[in-house]
C-alpha cells in the first residue's frame, strides 16, 4: 500500500501554492508525488494526474489537499473515485478529512465527498448565475462587457478606407498590427451599426 499525492494549481504562477501542497503531503507521508502547474480543474485530461493513476496499484491512496485538485464538478470527482474503486485504489483528502480507502471509513468516505462536491457545484453555478445576471442587468442599461474594440476612431475609419480600396483584409491587419480576426469583426460591427440606422433615416 502506498501513499501517492498529487498537487496541481491552475497557474503556472502559483508557486507558492504548489510549493505548499507539496510540503502537505510529504508530512501525510506520501511516498510520490505528481506535480501539475498551470492546468485548469475543469480540463478532462490532465498529463500528470493519468501518469499517477497509471502508477497506481490496488491497495494504494492517491492524497490530495482539497478535492478541488482532483476536479471542479461532481461529474469529474464521482467518475473518477468510481473508477478508482473498482481497481481498489482509495482517494484522500487532507483538508476535508475524506478518505475513500478501503477499510478506511471508505463508506462515510464516499458520501461525505458527494456532499462536498455537490456543494462545491452548487457555488460554481450560483457565481455563474450571478456573473451572467450581472450582464444582463448590464445589457439593460446600455452597457456591454467584455474587452473594448481595438479599432476605433481613426483605425476604425483607415480600415473602412483601405476595405473600400479594395486592400485585403489580411494586409489591413498587418499595416495596423492587429490579427485579421479584430479587423472582420470591426468591418462587420460597422456594417451591423449602419444597417441599424437606415430605416430611422428613411422615416425623416
Amino acid at each position: 500500500m502506498a501513499l501517492l499525492g498529487y498537487v496541481r494549481t491552475s497557474t503556472a504562477q502559483q508557486t507558492g501554492g504548489l510549493e505548499r501542497q507539496e510540503d502537505e503531503l510529504r508530512a501525510a507521508g506520501c511516498e510520490r508525488i505528481w506535480i501539475e502547474a498551470g492546468v485548469s480543474g475543469t480540463k478532462t485530461s490532465r498529463p500528470e494526474l493519468d501518469k499517477l493513476l497509471d502508477y497506481a496499484r490496488a491497495g494504494d491512496t492517491v492524497v490530495v489537499t482539497e478535492l478541488s485538485r482532483l476536479g471542479r464538478t461532481v461529474r469529474q470527482l464521482v467518475v473518477l473515485v468510481d473508477d478508482l474503486g473498482a481497481r481498489g485504489i482509495g482517494i484522500r483528502s487532507l483538508t476535508q478529512a475524506i478518505d475513500t480507502t478501503p477499510g478506511q471509513d471508505g463508506g462515510v468516505g464516499m458520501l461525505l465527498l458527494s456532499i462536498f462536491a455537490a456543494l462545491a457545484q452548487l457555488e460554481r453555478e450560483v457565481l455563474v448565475d450571478r456573473t451572467l445576471s450581472g450582464l444582463a442587468a448590464a445589457r439593460a442599461r446600455g452597457r456591454v462587457g467584455g474587452r473594448p474594440p481595438v479599432l476605433v476612431g481613426e483605425r476604425l475609419e483607415a480600415v473602412r478606407a483601405m476595405h473600400k480600396a479594395g486592400t485585403p483584409k489580411a494586409a489591413i491587419a498587418r499595416s495596423l498590427g492587429v490579427s485579421r480576426t479584430t479587423v472582420h469583426r470591426a468591418l462587420e460591427d460597422a456594417r451591423s451599426r449602419t444597417s441599424e440606422q437606415l430605416p430611422a433615416r428613411a422615416g425623416r
